[in-house]
């Protein structure tokens, strides 16, 4: 199998189209046979990372590159950047608005599941520029 790169844009505040981007990855990794449980992590880090580019990061978009070994996942966004990330990685945490948790969104556990699905996690993040957000998960 030769690699397979993937981007998508991310809109913001797009409730609709939420998800999209990560449930496309994951049907793109069952065609190509990758094990169930696999899939599951990187399916579960991708919402989440696209879920906050939705919510706190006037969206942005998301790099995808799968190879025989892993998937890498790059979500990159233009929004405010995380003030505090050792904060923000804490579960239940949350910066979401009252709107936005009416919706059922903002539990704070976004980045926690980031970390908890990925095999590899790396964050890069500057207020006032952006952040991001770098998920693997490796198949074998």
């Amino acid at each position: 199998m030769s690699t397979i790169k993937l981007k998508y844009d991310i809109p913001a505040n797009d409730f609709v189209a939420a998800g999209e981007a990560s449930s496309n990855v994951k049907k793109k990794l069952a065609q190509i046979g990758i094990a169930a449980d696999k899939i599951k992590k990187a399916a579960i880090a991708m919402y989440e990372a696209e879920i906050n580019a939705v919510i706190h990061a006037n969206g942005g978009t998301a790099d995808v590159e799968i190879c025989l070994d892993r998937v890498v996942i790059a979500i990159i966004d233009n929004g405010p950047g995380i003030p505090d990330l050792e904060l923000a990685m804490t579960e239940g945490y949350s910066t979401a608005s009252d709107n936005i948790r009416e919706m059922g969104f903002g539990a704070g556990m976004g980045l926690p599941n980031m970390k908890k699905y990925a095999d590899k996690l790396d964050i890069n993040t500057e207020v006032g520029i952006g952040t991001k957000v770098t998920i693997t998960v490796y198949f074998i």
